[in-house]
């Protein structure tokens, strides 16, 4: 049975090169043979209901393609009704849907007839007989069972050293210095969820890159948290965390670590357009330095519903796949997704990452503020729309032919179309250090003591709509300066008619 189980340890961490960041996981692979794996990209989705918690993941890795093994740190002894496998393009929809978005808009025409706008958001050896007595290391094997490509097995241990020891004996090429860091999960009485990995039934590309079937398992547990401390074991560089957290009708935020929003509703010039990734690492970077301790909150609104949208909504046969038929009542709507995002190191990080119910909050909108510019940066609300948004904006280059111009009005390209929305997607990867953040951006980042380097983008008359699509410029009223000019040439052509 030993030699039948492939043991590592996972936690929050992936490696691809030694200058470049790390997308982070909860946890690390380990093979027989003795090179090491590597996992390079990993995607968290979390449910919480009560004290359900649902969690689900997806993971690439790097490394021989032979049998290797992963473990979780779980609070209970996950039985085969507990865990299952989703398809990988479940997470591309959450990610696309939750990522920080680049929009383009375009000004109307001046002279066009008004439009009315909706303002409405839209067999195998695990099958053979489970061993229950401990040997003398201390580990016990509490679970079996087969799932997909995955032989479970549920651990517990008495002892961390003996954890150390039985993988060792085992020929498990675990990274030096596990045993330290396997302790406080083991003296917590924490269980190690195994699942072996068959090669054989694993796709591997050119690269040496293999994606594994996403696993979701649910446990019950008043505490709701995710382990990330292991992880940290044989990290080469800065881990880069990304996570989702789906709750009805609520919005979460880290309990242990200092929480901010990123800076949001920022214009900046075309040169975005072509390194979007970029420039949203360059704002994700210095909004950690400025912030070195915190969780950054990148966007918090209804599951069903997105303005701009970069890609499809959740639907309710989503809800059910990441958690939502684990729930009494099996509930297919009213879910608020956060995307919570983190970078650490060994230094930074002292504890695993605990989450906490949080206020709604909106921002990152096209919808004028109270002094009738656009709405920027977070603010309490009755529920929750916000999200990281950045705006190219185009003004009009044709003629002005008409007494009363409508200026500043945005919607889609010249001829018919929609607003280009972009999603800025493994960001984790995306070159840093290039790009000039001041250089490309419109507007002052007051969080950030950042100053605009390009000019703000301007329009005869300033001002905005009301309305999706629609904004007024910051600093002006809700009425362009164009419609007053209009509105008193107006008066005053009348009176002199009057006069004559």
């Amino acid at each position: 049975m030993k030699r039948r189980v492939l043991l590592a340890l996972f936690v929050l961490t992936a490696w691809m090169l030694p200058a470049s960041s790390a997308w982070a996981f909860c946890g690390f692979y380990v093979s027989g043979a003795s090179a090491n794996l590597y996992n390079n990209a990993t995607m968290v989705v979390m449910m919480r209901d009560g004290n359900r918690t649902v969690l689900s993941m997806r993971n690439t890795y790097e490394g021989p393609p032979e049998d290797f093994a992963m473990v979780v740190p779980v609070p209970v002894v996950l039985q085969e009704e507990n865990v299952k496998t989703l398809e990988p393009s479940l997470f591309v929809k959450v990610d696309q849907m939750a990522a920080p978005r680049l929009v383009e808009y375009w000004e109307q025409d001046p002279c066009a007839e008004p439009v009315e706008y909706d303002m409405q958001m839209a067999p195998t050896a695990m099958e053979e007989r489970m061993e229950d007595e401990s040997d003398d290391s201390g580990v016990k094997i509490e679970a079996q069972f087969t799932v997909a490509e995955y032989e479970v097995v549920v651990l517990s241990a008495s002892d961390s050293t003996g954890l150390d020891r039985w993988l060792r004996d085992n020929r498990y090429n675990i990274p030096k210095g596990a045993e330290p860091v396997l302790k406080p999960y083991v003296d917590s009485g924490m269980y190690f969820f195994v699942a072996k990995v068959d090669a054989r039934k694993v796709k591997f590309g050119p690269n040496g890159q293999a994606q594994l079937s996403p696993l979701r398992f649910h446990y019950d547990t008043k505490e709701f948290a995710l382990p990330i401390r292991l992880g940290l074991i044989n990290a080469r560089s800065d881990q880069d965390l990304i996570v989702h957290i789906l709750a009805r009708n609520q919005r979460y935020e880290a309990a242990n670590y200092d929480n901010v929003t990123i800076p949001t509703n920022i214009e900046v010039g075309d040169a975005v357009r072509e390194r979007f990734g970029e420039f949203y690492a360059a704002l994700l970077d210095q909004t950690m330095a400025k912030h070195p301790r915190s969780v950054v909150t990148e966007y918090a609104w209804d599951a069903s519903t997105c303005d701009p949208c970069p890609g499809p909504n959740l639907d309710g046969s989503d809800f059910l796949a990441l958690g939502g038929d684990t729930l009494q009542d099996q509930p297919q709507w009213g879910f608020v997704l956060t995307r919570l995002h983190a970078r650490y190191n060994a230094q930074s990080l002292r504890e695993d990452l605990v989450f906490k119910a949080a206020p709604p909050i909106s921002g990152g909108r096209e919808v004028p503020n109270a002094n009738g510019g656009l709405e920027y940066g977070a603010s309490s609300a009755g529920q929750n729309n916000f999200q990281g948004r950045y705006i190219i904006r185009h003004p009009w280059e044709g003629p002005v032919a008409c007494l009363s111009p409508r200026r500043g009005i945005w919607g889609g390209p010249p001829g018919g179309g929609s607003s280009q929305t972009t999603p800025a997607l493994d960001t984790a990867f995306a070159p840093r250090g290039a790009l000039e953040l001041s250089g490309v951006v419109r507007q002052d980042i007051p969080e950030l003591d950042l100053k605009a380097g390009l000019a703000p983008i301007s329009v005869d008359g300033g001002g905005v709509c009301g309305g999706c699509g629609c904004e007024v410029a910051p600093g002006q009223s809700g009425w362009p300066v164009g419609g007053w000019a209009a509105a008193l040439v107006g008066v005053a052509f009348a009176l002199w008619r009057r006069a004559r």
